[in-house]
């Protein structure tokens, strides 16, 4: 008398199928966490010495007139004077190696002060200026239209430092 399975190939499928879903198998979550709660008088995390705190609401006020080269060929150059928030200059031109140029100047008009200063041009080009730290940052969208085809893709923000009007 033979003792082997009638269908050996549907009981080996039906050990790996077993096998595969345990795997898978994960342990179940513990009722607590396995570490004390904090104190309730603890710091935050954006308190703490170190951490990234929220950047101040405040009217933005920054001058520049600069350029700068990157060592792969990038240049970029701004001119920006903004007080209390309110854009009296900007002009900026992106040159990417092998790829073209932007210029993004005028006509722009102003549509938000803060928490960050936004110009928008009619061509749907958008410019936005918010400082972070001791740096301001010159970002750009949706202004394919004032560069060379295709270089739009590889233009950067341009950041500015406050306290010597330099940019990188």
């Amino acid at each position: 008398m033979r003792t082997t399975p009638r269908h050996p190939l549907r009981a080996g499928l039906a050990v790996v199928a077993a096998s595969l879903l345990a795997s898978c198998a994960t342990p179940p979550w513990p009722a607590a966490p396995p570490w004390p709660a904090a104190p309730a008088d603890a710091e935050r995390p954006s308190e703490r010495p170190g951490r990234l705190k929220p950047m101040p609401v405040r009217p933005l006020d920054v001058q520049a007139d600069c350029r700068f080269r990157d060592e792969t060929g990038y240049v970029a150059t701004a001119l920006l004077d903004i007080s209390q928030s309110d854009v009296k200059r900007f002009s900026a031109t992106v040159d990417v190696p092998r790829r073209g140029s932007c210029r993004f100047d005028g006509p722009f008009t102003q549509t938000r002060r803060m928490p960050s200063v936004e110009l928008r041009a009619k061509d749907g080009c958008t410019v936005n200026i918010w400082e972070q730290g001791q740096k301001v940052t010159v970002g750009f969208s949706d202004c394919a239209r004032r560069c060379s085809r295709g270089t739009f893709d590889y233009v950067w923000p341009i950041i500015i430092d406050r306290s010597s009007g330099k940019c990188h």
